[in-house]
């Protein structure tokens, strides 16, 4: 059974035992989502999201391509390749670097 999160996602098929799962688990969500490119997988249950964004530069009167890089836990009830496009959402800090979780994979 999994239990609602307060956001409008797909909800995943399998279960887990995660204790840091949203879904199955005891993790709470808050504050910012992050919506971005997986751009690394390679540490267990942890993976690294990148958002481009533009930035504008008055002085100029251009535009600059600016980028933010996260890291983030994936539960183990959803699949996560490099290059997916997933929605991550704040929550405590799991540890040093991990303060987000993925909540859903975009097709």
């Amino acid at each position: 059974m999994t239990q609602n999160i307060g956001l409008k996602v797909k909800e995943p098929e399998r279960s887990c035992s995660d204790n840091h799962c949203p879904f199955h688990g005891g993790l709470s969500i808050r504050g910012k989502l992050f919506d971005g490119k997986v751009t690394g997988s390679k540490a267990r249950q942890t993976i690294t999201l990148q958002k481009d964004a533009p930035l504008y530069f008055i002085k100029f009167k251009r535009y600059a391509r600016g980028t933010s890089t996260i890291h983030a836990h994936v539960p183990r009830c959803i699949d996560v390749e490099t290059g997916d496009h997933v929605l991550a959402a704040e929550c405590r800090p799991i540890s040093k670097s991990v303060s987000y979780v993925v909540v859903e994979v975009k097709s």
